[in-house]
């Protein structure tokens, strides 16, 4: 009974979404996805909270981001080194995703790895992140992700300094800074 309900509905969903007038509504509704809610660390709030992934589609995300924002964060793009504003970044505070906003590192775990990004030893939480195996450019590295937007932040390697021996090697036009008291 269940699964003749949800064929339905789905069938209901797709007749109404594509009839004429409904092009926005249909655009509006992909900026939230209706799941789970995830469980993401909140620096302001000082622990965990739920959240909803954010799903846009490429036209939305170009009209949010900068050019440099957009090619990093949704075309899994870079920066050159020692040009972001990160880089050689000392203020006491937060990076967060500029895609989305979730708070990602913080400046204490930040230090100067001499590779021209900003680098990090740990995220602010696990759960702010994820990654993946990314085998372009004829090497094997593991690719840093917004858990929220899927967003491209950077790519993490295994030599970094204590306590984690982790780098976190992000791009500064991925990240948004937020001072901290």
């Amino acid at each position: 009974m269940k699964v003749l309900y949800a064929v339905f509905m789905t069938a209901v969903l797709v007749l109404f979404s594509t009839a004429p007038g409904c092009a926005e509504k249909r655009e509006a509704s992909m900026t939230v996805e209706k799941s789970r809610p995830i469980r993401v660390y909140s620096y302001e709030r000082g622990g965990v909270v739920m959240s909803e992934k954010i799903v846009r589609t490429e036209a939305e995300w170009k009209k949010l981001l900068t050019p440099e924002q957009f090619h990093i964060l949704r075309q899994k793009g870079t920066e050159q080194a020692g040009t972001g504003k990160y880089a050689s970044h000392h203020e006491h505070g937060v990076y967060r995703c500029a895609g989305c906003g979730l708070d990602l590192f913080r400046s204490e775990d930040k230090y100067e790895s001499g590779t021209g990004w900003p680098s990090f030893f740990a995220p602010i939480s696990p759960e702010n992140i994820t990654t993946s195996a990314d085998n372009s450019l004829f090497s094997r590295r593991t690719e840093v992700l917004c858990r929220r937007c899927g967003g491209h932040l950077g790519h993490v390697f295994d030599d970094g300094p204590k306590p984690t021996g982790l780098r976190y090697c992000m791009n500064s036009g991925a990240l948004e800074f937020a001072a901290v008291k």
